[in-house]
């Protein structure tokens, strides 16, 4: 197996998705993250029930720019989130931010928990790029970055594969899903 630990907290997503040529999907399954770069825009949001929609705030324009980057090369980016139901308030906050990626280019699905019970999925959130490499995230038990492992396996792209799929088949198009 193809997998090696990688020394920095969070990859340079830039440079990932700058070797695409055909794909990128993301897979995210946790219903809280509570990674240190977001904490003050998501407070912010608790505290007000706004969402800072802005695609030239700081805190949104460098991946804005990365995603449109990857999309204008021709590059299909989409997102599925598997959530639980009723929402956890950080749910909530990227449903009323995700049209910030829309408008960049991704495609974003969301999937009830619920709805998922017999998808084998993988037990990691992840990026696939052009269905030849996996970036595997872990996070703490309270939702922070703990470390990634990049992996190349054919048998481990076509897992991470699959499960996509399936999800992105039963997935609910983000304009058709409330949170």
């Amino acid at each position: 197996m193809a997998m090696a630990k990688e020394e920095q907290p969070v990859p340079d997503f830039a440079a990932l998705l700058r070797q695409a040529r055909r794909s990128a999907v993301h897979l995210e399954m946790r219903d809280l993250y509570a990674v240190g770069d977001e904490s003050d825009i998501f407070a912010d949001f608790r505290r007000t029930g706004k969402a800072d929609l802005d695609p030239n705030d700081p805190y949104w324009a460098d991946w804005l720019g990365i995603v449109r980057e990857t999309v204008a090369r021709g590059v299909v980016m989409r997102r599925a989130r598997i959530v639980s139901e009723p929402v956890t308030d950080y749910i909530r906050w990227e449903h009323a931010v995700t049209p910030l990626n829309l408008g960049a280019g991704e495609q974003v699905r969301w999937l009830p928990r619920r709805l998922a019970s017999d998808i084998p999925l993988p037990g990691n959130d992840l990026w696939l790029i052009d269905e030849r490499l996996v970036l595997f995230h872990w996070f703490t038990g309270d939702g922070d970055w703990a470390g990634h492992a990049f992996d190349d396996d054919p048998a481990t792209v076509k897992m991470v594969s699959t499960a996509f799929e399936a999800v992105w088949a039963r997935a609910t198009p983000h304009e058709h899903y409330s949170a």
